[in-house]
């Protein structure tokens, strides 16, 4: 189940682990962004990296990388736990060479380096999680008629009882929903929304970047409608106004959904329109500093 840990090599390419926890079991080897040729240094701080390729999970198909991100003083605090962000698409958030545009991504692991070190955010671990061959199938809750898809339970098995699993036995986590965070854009937004729901006691804090609401007629609308909930996660919810015709407007509806469900604009609900936004990875890219800001406060301590 495994996946294969080794050094973050900047040059790959794919479109398509006894007192706090984690420590003692750092089997990945690290290099920093400031040496890898496709990644930089962004205000002095350097953005360290560790991959673990080809990581099985019972419940997929196909293997995955994932690429994890830990903050500065990491390696130099060996008592330090900190809380994990867990995000879809993970070959787009890090590194240039990886992206599905090649050289466009979300300069996740530069903004994280740079709010970390002007003291905006908590320190954290940030997961990507590769996408594969069957994504559109993994990422949606229920099958469209035209599109297939409707396999995310599955995908989110893997997430639950495989992923995050190995996550915590490798680094240093902190426990609890307030420590614990899954995120995504468009389809991987979808899935945000739907398993961060049903999985409310796990994920506490959610990034929904441009969600495809669109997905089988609205039925995201529909699902988050119905839910009961015992717990509300802390949401960040936006979308770009040149996105499509209807992105705006389906926005709306899920913001809709979700205050009649009890959350609260700018106390538990961050919601924004951006304008001009568009649905890539460099309007993603210009939204994450914001969405870390609200979801991970440096004012905010561990729960």
């Amino acid at each position: 189940m495994r996946g294969d840990p080794e050094a973050f090599p900047g040059q790959t390419r794919d479109h398509a682990e006894h007192g706090p926890r984690g420590i003692g079991k750092r089997s990945s080897t690290t290099i920093e962004a400031s040496e890898a040729k496709a990644q930089r240094t962004v205000s002095n701080l350097s953005t360290e990296l560790r991959k673990h390729q080809k990581f099985r999970s019972r419940f997929l198909s196909s293997a995955r990388d994932l690429i994890v991100y830990v903050p500065p003083g990491y390696a130099s605090n060996s008592q330090e736990c900190f809380p994990v962000l867990y995000m879809q698409d993970g070959q787009n958030l890090f590194d240039p060479a990886t992206s599905f545009i090649p050289g466009v991504y979300w300069n996740m692991g530069e903004t994280a380096g740079r709010l970390i070190g002007e003291g905006s955010i908590r320190p954290l671990i940030i997961v990507g999680i590769y996408n594969g061959k069957q994504r559109i199938r993994e990422y949606t809750p229920t099958p469209d008629k035209k599109l297939g898809g409707g396999g995310a339970d599955r995908y989110a098995r893997a997430v639950l009882e495989d992923i995050k699993p190995f996550i915590e036995s490798e680094y240093r986590t902190l426990e609890g929903p307030a420590n614990t965070g899954l995120g995504g854009s468009s389809l991987g937004a979808l899935f945000t929304m739907y398993l961060g729901l049903r999985a409310a006691n796990v994920f506490g804090r959610l990034a929904v970047l441009s969600p495809s609401v669109w997905w089988n007629q609205r039925a995201i609308v529909n699902f988050v409608a119905r839910s009961r909930l015992g717990e509300r996660p802390r949401i960040w919810l936006d979308t770009g106004t040149q996105e499509a015709a209807n992105t705006v407007d389906h926005a709306r509806l899920l913001r809709g959904a979700l205050i009649n469900q009890g959350w609260q604009l700018d106390r538990d609900l961050h919601y924004e329109e951006i304008e001009g936004g568009q649905h890539n990875e460099t309007a993603w890219a210009q939204r994450v500093g914001p969405c870390l800001q609200f979801l991970f406060p440096a004012t905010e301590s561990a729960a």
